[in-house]
């Protein structure tokens, strides 16, 4: 870790971005501030850049920014964020850099999600491991060897996009498997279940057999060690677990589901965190490059 170092995390959302100062490896302040998803490209900039300069000063090392969209990591360019339409194509670390003088990393939240958890939770021990976001949608964050695993385009990790019985796994191992199939929210079925209300907990099971499937999949591509759960849904991991892991005992190699290890992240402010250990990854491993990995 690099514990002398100041950093700035962005996370910037589709209704709010959030900023925190890392120092000392500690977030020791956040703040956050509304988006308009009708703001300009300037527009959200400058909501970005008001809070960047509560933090700002001669002793920040860099800044790293999460975001819900495809990034060009190399150039720190921004494509279609989802829920700001004006924010198509932004040269977002060309702006950045420009302004401030610093060291400016991109990338987007699950890959950010992942690095939350190798730097500041359950994944400091793992040198490999996959950090699944189980959200509005559901996406991945791959370390392998202690790094960073973001493929040619920033597009490895889209697990959700994978195809899976009649349509795709996103749309059975996210929020929207709830409405899609019962037009109730993740959260109103999670308050039903503990409430004891029995369509809600053999939802609940249900969708645990489809994620558990899910999680066959990342194994079989990459064999991790462990498996760190993230987002909104998590919330109702007490009434999936057992289904989940009840579908994985059919693994084909039973040897990598006795080592396997599923958490449930604990990493408050992971967004922000996330943002800024892409700048601890960059400080620690300063000749990585996509090529290395092929």
């Amino acid at each position: 870790m690099l514990t002398n170092k100041k950093i700035i995390g962005i996370d910037l959302g589709g209704t709010n971005v959030r900023a925190g100062l890392i120092s000392n490896n500690e977030l020791i302040n956040i703040t956050s501030a509304a988006i308009d998803a009708q703001s300009s490209e300037k527009g959200v900039l400058n909501t970005i850049f008001s809070l960047i300069e509560k933090y700002i000063n001669e002793e920040i090392d860099g800044i790293g920014i999460g975001v819900p969209s495809v990034v060009d990591t190399e150039k720190g360019i921004v494509y279609d964020v989802q829920n700001i339409p004006s924010w198509k194509e932004v040269q977002l670390k060309s702006i950045m850099e420009t302004k401030y003088g610093l060291p400016v990393f991109i990338n987007n939240d699950a890959n950010c999600f992942a690095l939350a958890e190798k730097y500041f939770g359950k994944g400091k021990t793992a040198e490999s491991f996959i950090g699944l976001i189980i959200g509005t949608g559901l996406g991945a964050g791959i370390i392998i060897n202690n790094r960073l695993y973001e493929g040619r385009n920033c597009g490895a990790g889209e697990i959700g996009m994978l195809p899976y019985l009649d349509s795709i796994f996103e749309n059975y191992c996210s929020g929207q498997f709830f409405r899609r199939k019962y037009n109730l929210s993740g959260e109103e079925v999670n308050l039903l279940a503990k409430q004891n209300n029995l369509d809600a907990i053999n939802i609940l099971a249900e969708f645990g057999s489809h994620l558990g499937n899910a999680i066959k999949t990342l194994l079989y591509m990459f064999d991790p060690e462990m498996i760190i759960l993230g987002g909104s849904v998590t919330n109702s991991y007490n009434f999936f677990e057992n289904s989940m892991r009840e579908t994985l005992k059919d693994f084909a190699y039973s040897n990598t589901i006795t080592n396997l290890k599923i958490e449930v992240s604990e990493t408050e402010y992971a967004g922000v965190l996330g943002a800024a250990a892409l700048v601890f990854q960059q400080m620690s491993f300063p000749s990585t490059s996509h090529e290395e990995f092929y």
